[in-house]
């Protein structure tokens, strides 16, 4: 007897490969989609091997879809809004969070001021909503925008134009673009520039939004008040006391200062910044590295294996970003031994259990971030086996939907 779940399964592929043949000939003749941090080309490239029937590819859709349809059929909007506590301004409009590894003072009646404790996250943290939020948002975007350029089904393209639009444009429930109030410690101060970090992954939602450009729900002037957004963001960065001492971060924070400021530099089409701004990150890769490439500054942290990678990845991110600028990163000599090259095959033998990791890493060892970097440094260095080793420290990652689709 024929189980009726394969052949709904066999069903729902033949569906969308048709849909995809039949919309293949518009989409050779116009190219592959200009987003910024993913590779168009891999997309390109992604969505001809789903025409093939590649097995990893269709697999990957097929979870892809099932994502997006619960995103959907959920209906949860993201929004600054939600939140139940107010702001230092008043407003609910402002984004607002505490520093994660802060603490009461135990020595205090009052607990204040808080305390640091590196590594060890206050569970109150997320006890004002705004930073799960717009991880949501991120990632939502993002993977409704994928399951409409890979289906060209309009439903995933119209919820993520309303995801977008209640996080940033709508006027009842949009964040105003600053972080005023990021990361603010109690009996300390309201805000500081670590907040900044919370918005490093907004790349996602422009890079969500190019994919979704011209549906009916997000149309030309949509995106160019999405660009308005993160431009006035972008200006906040540069300008604001709070930015600008984010800006003079040594660590991984520095890094991710100097993505953002790429990355929304680029959305809003402000190329002399997004260029003045990849030669500041030269000179953070030569204050922040070793000559044997080592990141001394992260591996001085409590979570060392962590931010190695994270930074790490930072690097290959602005690599990455950088080439919408017609700038190459990949093999830029900084000074003896100090080049993104060089700070990857640092962490290497580690991967290959070649070394036992010593720096303190009070957190189990994941790879998440990792199966990223190997993955752009095998296309980048032209070497398939950080591909294999990618592949072999953690598959599960290595298969995951997003991964799949996008690389």
């Amino acid at each position: 007897m024929v189980n009726p779940k394969v052949v709904i399964s066999f069903l729902i592929i033949f569906l969308i490969v048709r849909n995809l043949q039949a919309q293949i000939n518009s989409s050779k003749e116009s190219g592959f989609p200009k987003t910024m941090a993913i590779d168009g080309k891999d997309l390109q490239k992604n969505y001809d091997l789903i025409l093939a029937n590649d097995a990893d590819k269709v697999r990957a859709l097929k979870s892809l879809i099932k994502k997006a349809d619960k995103l959907i059929e959920e209906a949860n909007e993201y929004s600054v809004m939600n939140k139940k506590q107010l702001p230092p301004s008043g407003d609910k409009h402002d984004y607002m969070s505490t520093g994660p590894y802060w603490w009461p003072d135990p020595s205090k009646p009052d607990g204040l001021p808080y305390i640091k404790k590196d590594g060890q996250r206050n569970p109150t943290y997320y006890d004002i909503s705004d930073s799960q939020e717009i991880d949501k948002i991120e990632d939502a975007s993002l993977s409704l925008a994928l399951a409409y350029y890979f289906t060209k089904e309009l439903k995933y393209a119209n919820f993520a134009s309303k995801l977008i639009k209640t996080w940033f444009l709508n006027p009842e429930t949009r964040q105003n673009p600053h972080l005023n109030f990021g990361q603010g410690i109690p009996g300390l101060n309201t805000g500081r520039g670590t907040g900044i970090i919370e918005t490093r992954d907004l790349f996602r939602v422009g890079d969500a939004a190019i994919l979704i450009q011209n549906t009916p729900n997000w149309n030309t002037k949509d995106h160019e008040e999405l660009k308005k957004w993160f431009s006035e963001y972008l200006t906040w960065m540069l300008e604001s006391p709070i930015g600008k001492d984010e800006a003079d971060s040594k660590n991984n924070h520095g890094t991710f200062y100097s993505e953002q400021v790429i990355a929304f530099a680029l959305f809003s089409n402000r190329l002399d910044v997004a260029n003045s701004e990849i030669e500041v990150f030269k000179n953070r890769m030569e204050s922040q590295l070793k000559s044997d490439g080592s990141q001394p500054f992260e591996l001085a942290r409590t979570k060392s294996w962590n931010y190695v990678n994270m930074n790490l990845y930072g690097y290959f991110l602005i690599a990455k970003l950088a080439e919408n600028n017609n700038v190459s990163l990949w093999n830029q000599q900084i000074s003896e031994g100090k080049n993104i090259k060089n700070a990857l095959e640092w962490i290497v033998p580690y991967l290959k259990n070649e070394k036992i990791w010593e720096y303190e890493q009070i957190q189990k060892i994941s790879f998440g971030e990792t199966i990223k970097i190997l993955k752009l440094a095998a296309k980048k260095y032209s070497n398939p086996e950080y591909e294999t080793l990618a592949k072999k420290i953690d598959l599960k990652t290595y298969q995951s939907d997003i991964i799949e689709l996008t690389y």
